[in-house]
Parts: structure tokens; C-alpha cells; sequence
């Protein structure tokens, strides 16, 4: 399963989401990178259940004290993977790693403690970790700092106390005499002693953390989880998300489906947003419509949601229904590829190659923005048949978007609605142009595509002798 981390690459807006993840721990950002890609139902209901639960907790007004405490707990949590794997392999832990284990399991009883008081002990499933605690704490501090107590060994405490009478002693010579330098000998022969028992002292420990290394990695895992659990509750009701039911026909659908970095870019802007309503269902769908009618966001969007989706989150539309698929495939520009020497035609070919040969074994999501646009158009034509017959036959969903008109394809077809001018009293112009398309989808029966170009470069003023020229070519054609 691909874990999260790996499709951060595959469209920015997935990973503007990634980035205000109110995460508290670098174990729960670790743990989210390697969140699986779910395909098995069972596996994705769960995680959504959870979600809600944690979602019911933030709402509970009289519980925001024990939340509080769980987020602190979280916050305090620090990353045990090498701790752990120096455990495993039996190695001597110092006293840093000591205190790790400590507040680790200071940390887990107090983080028990408050999910039970939220009602949802049994979802994060924190383990009883009062037994390393009192380990590592033989004077009952009950504070999650360590140190080599006096209690660990008999000899600790004498010689502690001649140190302690020794250096105050040399402290109050005043010159650099024989006297202070045979004190001095005395001081670091205790050291060593010291030393010793406490090199001593902590491989005992050692020995004694290793039958607790399974309790001590569940307990890392469970509060890693929680916070991340957490803060996709918190990122959904901020972002006002909404949870997803799953297709039993293989069917997709979304109604007001947004982008969330588009939106909340528009919002700053203080600039109209309009989200869209979608149906995906099993084979191959092309969508037209005018240049800016914005066809690539919505393959974004589209992309952005799938993966939220399968990677247990909630998605950014009113409501969803999803259809599991075995992975998203994104054919959305191609800098990679241009960045290994390739032309942008020879990169997107390729890239839309590889993802025909997947779609064979695979159930894909697969998204390709205006397929062979970069070369002639008799030849772009004949390949964009090609591509929409051949995955019209697989069992994949598939959206592309095409500027050809004239294909003579069976397959569906949706419009966006585009430019209509009656949105606005306003003048259109430059600046406000945007705010005059409609990005409603329309199913379409037409083998045309819209043709609003020249409107379109009109109204930004481009070059009139342009415009005047390329009208006259249009009439003659």
C-alpha cells in the first residue's frame, strides 16, 4: 500500500492539505507520512468511525478539559524510534533514552486517563504503562525526569555523600597545595566508582525494558495515532469536511465539491468560488469547455478528493460517495519529466503509456489534462480516440479533458458551462472575468467543443488585428 508521504509530489493541492495539519508531535507527523492508501472497505469505514469519534469529542464543551490535557500529552510526546530499536537490538540505553522512556510512559498513563474520560479509550487503546514507570522511578517523584537514583545500587548513596563533603572541602582551599591535589585524586577515584555503578545501573535497566519492548512500541504507535487522529478531527471541522459513504456500483459521485487551496486562496482575495457537482462512473468520460472554464481544477479537485478519501480523511465537498480504487493516476502537467531532458509531448506520452498499461491489472482513478496538446492536431486528435476508446474498456474511471472536437467517440461527455455574461451586472473586463464562468458540468451529446477563444482574448484586450485576422481565417474555414 502507498504510503502518504509518496503522493505528496503528485499535485500541490494535496499537499497544501498535508501542510495545516495541526499535528502536535513529530511521531504523528511520521505516522500520518506512512498512513496507508486504503483499498479494503472494512479498513476505511474504521478510520472514518474514528474520525467521528474524535470529531464528537471536540464538540463536547463539558469534555474540553480532558481534550486539552490529551492535545498536551501529545504535544509532549517525542519521536522513540531510535530508543526503540536500541532496545530491540539490546544495546545499553543512556540517560536520555532512560528519560524517553520515562515521560513515554508518564505521558501514555495521564493520555489513557483523559481518553477514558472522553469515551474513547477503546479507539486509541493506550496501554498500561504504570509498570515502566515505576521502573524508572524507585523514589515515587512521579515526575517523568530521570536520574540514577540513590535507590538503584547500596553504594550510590556514600559515595554521593563523600563527593558532596570532598568538594566542599577543596572548594575552601584557597591555594593550589599538595592537599587539594591528593582531595582531588580522592574526587575522581569517587567519580569512576560513580560511573562505574551507573554504567552499571543502566545496563540492569536495559535488561529489564526488554520485556516490555512490545508495550513501549504500541504505546509510541497508539499516542503517534491519537494525535494524528486528532488533528484530522480538527482540520474537518475546521475546513468544514464532510465523510464520505462507499459505492457498492463502482460509481463516484460529488456534490459541491471544492479545492481547498483554490478556495481558500479566493477567500483571501475576497474573489467568488463555485464548487461543482460530479458523477464518475467506470470507463471514460471527456469534459470540454473553454479555455479558463476551469477543466484542470477540476481533475485536481477530483484527484485531490480520491486521495484524501482512501487516505482516511474527510473530503472537501457537501457530500461524497466514492468508489475504491487501487491508486490515482495523475497525467496533469509534466515538469518532471521535462526536467529529465524530455519534451513536454515525449514526457506526457509516456506518462499516459504507463498509465495504460496499469489500468490492464489495476483499478484506477486516472486523470489526464488535454492529452497530446503540444503536438499536431491530426495526430493529437488520433491519439486522444485512442486513449478514451482503449480505457472506455477497463474497469478504471477515467476523465479527460480535450480541446478536439470531432471525435466520434461513444463514450460520456461532459461541458463545463463557461462563460455567461449574465452572471454579473458588471462590465466584464480583465480583471473580472473570472467571475463571469460557470464551472456547472453539462452532460453533452455534441461531438463539438465550445469555441469562445476569441471572445475570450477580445475581452483582454488582446491585439485587435489578431483578433480581426484570426476571425477572418474562422470564416473561411
Amino acid at each position: 500500500m502507498t504510503p502518504l508521504k509518496e503522493k505528496l509530489s503528485a499535485e500541490p493541492g494535496f499537499q497544501y492539505m498535508i501542510d495545516n495539519m495541526e499535528l502536535m508531535s513529530a511521531s504523528g507527523r511520521h505516522l500520518m507520512l506512512h498512513q496507508p492508501f486504503f483499498t479494503d472497505s472494512n479498513a476505511l469505514i474504521n478510520e472514518y468511525n474514528n474520525t467521528e469519534r474524535m470529531i464528537a469529542a471536540l464538540d463536547n464543551e463539558e469534555l474540553r478539559p480532558s481534550l486539552d490535557t490529551l492535545r498536551h500529552q501529545f504535544m509532549q510526546l517525542h519521536d522513540l524510534t531510535g530508543t526503540l530499536a536500541n532496545i530491540s537490538r539490546h544495546a545499553v540505553l543512556d540517560e536520555i533514552e532512560l528519560f524517553e522512556i520515562k515521560n513515554l510512559s508518564h505521558i501514555c498513563t495521564i493520555a489513557a486517563r483523559s481518553a477514558a474520560e472522553l469515551g474513547i479509550a477503546d479507539m486509541l487503546r493506550l496501554p498500561d504503562t504504570k509498570p515502566v514507570f515505576h521502573l524508572l522511578d524507585p523514589d515515587n517523584t512521579n515526575i517523568p525526569h530521570f536520574y540514577i537514583y540513590d535507590s538503584y545500587h547500596p553504594q550510590l548513596p556514600e559515595i554521593r555523600r563523600q563527593l558532596k563533603a570532598l568538594q566542599i572541602h577543596i572548594d575552601a582551599i584557597a591555594d593550589d597545595n599538595d592537599e587539594k591535589k591528593n582531595i582531588q585524586i580522592k574526587i575522581n577515584d569517587l567519580i569512576d566508582k560513580q560511573n562505574d555503578i551507573q554504567r552499571l545501573v543502566m545496563e540492569q535497566l536495559s535488561d529489564k525494558l526488554q520485556p516490555h519492548l512490545q508495550l513501549l512500541t504500541t504505546a509510541h504507535n497508539q499516542m503517534a495515532y491519537g494525535d494524528f487522529l486528532l488533528a484530522k478531527a480538527t482540520i474537518t471541522k475546521q475546513w468544514h469536511l464532510s465523510r464520505p459513504s462507499l459505492s457498492s456500483d463502482g460509481s463516484t459521485h460529488y456534490v459541491s465539491l471544492w479545492n481547498p487551496r483554490l478556495k481558500h486562496r479566493n477567500e483571501t482575495l475576497n474573489q467568488r468560488y463555485q464548487p461543482v457537482d460530479i458523477e464518475i462512473f467506470k470507463g471514460s468520460c471527456l469534459v470540454t469547455g473553454a479555455n479558463m472554464a476551469g477543466k484542470t481544477v477540476l481533475l485536481k479537485s477530483v484527484g485531490i478528493a480520491q486521495l484524501m478519501a482512501q487516505y482516511g480523511f474527510f473530503v472537501p465537498a457537501q457530500q461524497a460517495q466514492i468508489s475504491i480504487v487501487d491508486d490515482v493516476a495523475f497525467c496533469i502537467g509534466d515538469e518532471q519529466n521535462e526536467m529529465n531532458g524530455l519534451s513536454s509531448f515525449a514526457s506526457e506520452i509516456t506518462k499516459i503509456s504507463a498509465v495504460l498499461t496499469r489500468a490492464k491489472n489495476e483499478r484506477l482513478l486516472i486523470l489526464i489534462d488535454e492529452p497530446a496538446r503540444t503536438t499536431n492536431p491530426i495526430e493529437g486528435k488520433a491519439l486522444v480516440q485512442a486513449v478514451a476508446t482503449i480505457l472506455d474498456k477497463e474497469p478504471s474511471q477515467t476523465i479527460i479533458t480535450t480541446h478536439y472536437s470531432q471525435l466520434g467517440l461513444s463514450c460520456r461527455r461532459l461541458r463545463v458551462k463557461g462563460f455567461v455574461e449574465s452572471l454579473s451586472d458588471a462590465i466584464v473586463t480583465p480583471d473580472n472575468i473570472n467571475s463571469f464562468i460557470d464551472y456547472s458540468l453539462l452532460p453533452d451529446n455534441s461531438d463539438e467543443v465550445p469555441h469562445e477563444a476569441l471572445r475570450i482574448a477580445s475581452i483582454m484586450q488582446c491585439d485587435k488585428e489578431m483578433l480581426e485576422t484570426a476571425e477572418r481565417f474562422l470564416l473561411n474555414e
